[in-house]
């Protein structure tokens, strides 16, 4: 007996009217769950990865607390690297750590290639599991940006000025270009396999590039973003783009070849669309909001909505993650409050 899939969140993408303005939310999966943190007792996030019906388990969780119109799947923006020879681990209360950096356009060279099917079988068992028996509601894939992830290759682990990432950039441009496109073919290997497994949309995480102002994009990074996503394009998925602190750079995002341009919340979404931004744009409480009282939260919540439903072409988002501090029964009340505020 086949499913009914909820398909408002891919209407939306696709910036059809919809009945309700659909939501999902950056980091449901896991981090302010209790079932999560039981989990969490007994295994590492690559473990958990690793075991694709925990991983299901774990993904398809939000879904079934806060309602949301889309399960994303939980995995790091670090699965692909390890296979093409990158030491990383995952520290706790520090994040991706890599013990063998780039420094070199030799570095570069030794980077191998990815083959998702050996490589990384479980995150393809996972969605399979997830789209074939699980979920009815779509599921989102996605992948690290080559900038995000070149920061942290260069870096050896989280930055916050990205100094050695730049100067790398600036000093050794050959090499810059060279991990630009070994990171491009595995990001478009990796995705292509993702969607051919069941994924019905894909975000790429540029979390960091709102550090390099808008001239270096265009040098640096808007060619290899180009390539990407005219590749992923032919798979007649939603392409969804998403970054931290790049006001500066959305019109930038608004030539790719995307569907949807994920806001901060350091921009509304009537601001973005008096700067130009004509894509569907996904967004953006700020996550902390949700911290505080009710009344407090609804009243920020509104105008956002409003906005969606003035402008049109909107999906609700946070502007940035789920914190662990954020209550589930919160994240419940505020799908109903959305989808109960904007219901046609």
């Amino acid at each position: 007996m086949s499913r009914k899939i909820n398909t408002t969140i891919l209407n939306a993408y696709k910036g059809e009217e919809t009945d309700y303005i659909p939501a999902w939310y950056m980091r449901q999966a896991g981090r302010s769950q209790p079932e999560y943190r039981e989990i969490k007792k007994k295994y590492s996030l690559f473990e958990i990865t690793h075991q694709p019906e925990l991983c299901a388990f774990v993904t398809r969780l939000p879904v079934e607390n806060y309602g949301v119109d889309a399960a994303i799947l939980y995995k790091d923006i670090m699965t692909p690297l390890q296979p093409i020879g990158v030491d990383v681990e995952i520290k706790s209360g520090i994040g991706p750590v890599i013990h063998n950096p780039i420094t070199s356009f030799q570095d570069v060279e030794k980077l191998g290639e990815i083959n998702p099917s050996t490589d990384v079988p479980y995150v393809l068992d996972t969605i399979r599991l997830l789209t074939e028996e699980q979920l009815d509601v779509p599921l989102i894939g996605f992948s690290g940006a080559p900038f995000t992830l070149a920061s942290y290759m260069i870096e050896g682990g989280p930055s916050k000025n990205y100094t050695k990432t730049k100067a790398l950039m600036y000093r050794e441009p050959a090499t810059w270009f060279a991990l630009m496109d070994k990171l491009a073919d595995m990001i478009i290997t990796y995705v292509e396999a993702q969607i051919e497994a069941g994924v019905k949309a894909v975000q790429i995480f540029d979390s960091w590039v709102g550090s390099l102002n808008a001239s270096d994009y265009r040098i640096f990074i808007k060619p290899v973003m180009t390539r990407i996503f005219s590749e992923l394009r032919q798979h007649q998925v939603p392409l969804i783009i998403f970054g931290v602190g790049a006001r500066h750079l959305l019109l930038e995002w608004n030539d790719l070849p995307v569907d949807v341009i994920g806001l901060d919340w350091r921009t509304s979404i009537k601001e973005a669309r008096e700067m130009g931004v004509t894509k569907v744009v996904q967004g953006n409480l700020d996550p902390a909001i949700l911290l505080s009282k009710w009344e407090t939260i609804e009243e920020r919540l509104k105008v956002i909505l409003d906005d969606g439903l003035e402008q049109g072409k909107y999906v609700f988002n946070l502007g940035h993650g789920v914190t662990p501090e954020i209550e589930p029964a919160t994240l419940k009340k505020l799908t109903d409050y959305i989808h109960t505020y904007t219901k046609a």
